[in-house]
């Protein structure tokens, strides 16, 4: 039998069965026990009191665009996953597009695996992609152990990731439905894109009227439909828009197999606040009003929403020119996350426990890391040490992102992360990075 290693005590644990005191034990890289805080500390082991600050699993990101190989001089391996280490995260999954060659057969994703490997700080795993023509690459894809497949049904902003028609969305999840995978969707009409004014200018308000929300409500009306018809498991990536939250809760309802995200950025930054020509707020589906960001809230509340995740989508600084129909469309959110969500939970009456629902537990679900996202017996001994009522203000240069451009730039913000801890081995202290000893994850 393995003797315990270390116990973590803290006052406030947050655990599936809600927030208490308790000594929590780690064997082998796993937690082998959730005790009460008093609890005798096995001999030998190491203890780290932590006090008053919350022991919470370490958080689960599912959507980062890692754009490595291929796009470095906008992120990587090495950088994101230092800043994730730093945001308390201690799983990501990379998406397919944005590197070079994009994740989209079996072999780029060998080659991306081997670019990740002595790179991640913490755990990797990976989607694949589904574009034109590439059907025939979708079972290999899921047989080399990629949690599922990301499509666009409108440009996707880069050459080498085309988005699918109608008929090659079908083709496609009924490939993957016919082996049980997930396909998560970019959920924006061309049509209705095509329709709207086109961007141009310094205006937010112009970038906004060119991405209306019956871009994403009417894609989604589709994409749940032909899911409905096939059997099939679809998540919708970044909501945006509030009126599609009916329509999905309906089809909940109706036993339809399909889930929900939506982003930091989506939730605590508002169109109102966005000044002409700050393409550091540029995203698609675009930041919206703040009305409608309540009625995200709401969905979260009620469970339409399942979680939240970075969408973290980087670039060089060239690319973010002060013209909104010009500039890359992506914000870098990765160390982030948690407190930018935790300030504005805090604030609209919601708990930490709230949060590690939206941010660990769910994500895990998705791609069925039941390892990971828990603090519970059996789980990955992955942390975030979190101080929920200390403040600081957002400091471009105090990120490890590999490109210091952040739409949180000067914000004050709850929730300072005292440590992080992965596999029972502390890999930031909150000064600090350990090397890396990020594994690569394969679907289970």
């Amino acid at each position: 039998m393995s003797e315990t290693e270390l116990v973590l005590r803290s006052t406030r644990v947050v655990t599936p069965q809600g927030t208490r005191a308790a000594s929590v034990t780690v064997t082998d890289g796993k937690i082998a026990a959730v005790l009460p805080h008093d609890a005798a500390v096995p001999a030998g082991a190491r203890v780290e009191d932590l006090g008053d600050d919350v022991l919470l699993p370490g958080l689960v990101d599912t959507h980062v665009h890692v754009n490595d190989p291929g796009r470095t001089e906008w992120e990587g391996f090495w950088t994101a996953t230092r800043a994730a280490a730093a945001g308390g995260i201690t799983t990501l999954v990379d998406m397919p597009l944005n590197s070079l060659p994009p994740t989209t057969t079996a072999d780029h994703l060998g080659i991306k695996r081997e670019v990740a490997r002595s790179k991640a700080h913490i755990d990797v795993g990976f989607w694949g992609g589904a574009i034109p023509g590439n059907v025939k690459d979708l079972r290999p894809l899921h047989d080399a152990g990629v949690f599922g497949f990301k499509c666009f049904l409108s440009p996707s902003g880069v050459d080498e990731f085309p988005e699918l028609d109608q008929e090659q969305l079908a083709a496609a999840l009924g490939e993957i439905a016919g082996f049980g995978g997930l396909l998560i969707v970019h959920a924006e009409d061309p049509h209705h894109l095509g329709a709207a004014p086109q961007p141009h200018g310094p205006r937010y308000a112009d970038f906004l009227a060119s991405r209306p929300r019956a871009c994403e409500d009417d894609a989604i009306a589709g994409l749940v439909a032909l899911a409905a018809r096939l059997d099939a498991r679809v998540h919708v990536l970044h909501l945006s828009s509030s009126g599609a939250l009916p329509l999905i809760a309906a089809a909940k309802a109706e036993g339809v197999q399909v889930t929900v995200e939506s982003c930091p950025h989506f939730l605590t930054l508002t169109a109102e606040e966005i000044p002409d020509g700050a393409t550091e707020f540029k995203c698609c589906p675009p930041i919206r009003e703040s009305a409608n960001q309540d009625a995200l809230w709401q969905g979260l509340a009620d469970g339409t929403i399942d979680c939240i995740v970075s969408d973290h989508s980087p670039s060089t600084a060239d690319l973010k020119t002060a013209d909104f129909g010009a500039a890359w469309g992506g914000i870098s959110s990765l160390q982030l996350g948690l407190p930018a969500i935790w300030t504005a939970a805090r604030a609209r009456g919601h708990s930490l426990d709230d949060v590690v629902r939206w941010m660990a537990a769910a994500p895990a679900a998705l791609v069925g890391l039941d390892r990971k996202g828990a603090i519970e017996p059996g789980r990955d001994a992955d942390f975030a040490v979190l101080d929920p009522e200390a403040t600081f203000t957002v400091d471009p240069a105090a990120l490890q992102h590999r490109n210091k451009i952040t739409a949180y730039a000067g914000k004050t913000l709850h929730g300072v992360v005292r440590s992080t801890w992965l596999r029972g081995r502390k890999i930031n202290d909150g000064s600090t990075l350990a090397e890396p000893t990020g594994t690569l994850l394969t679907r289970p």
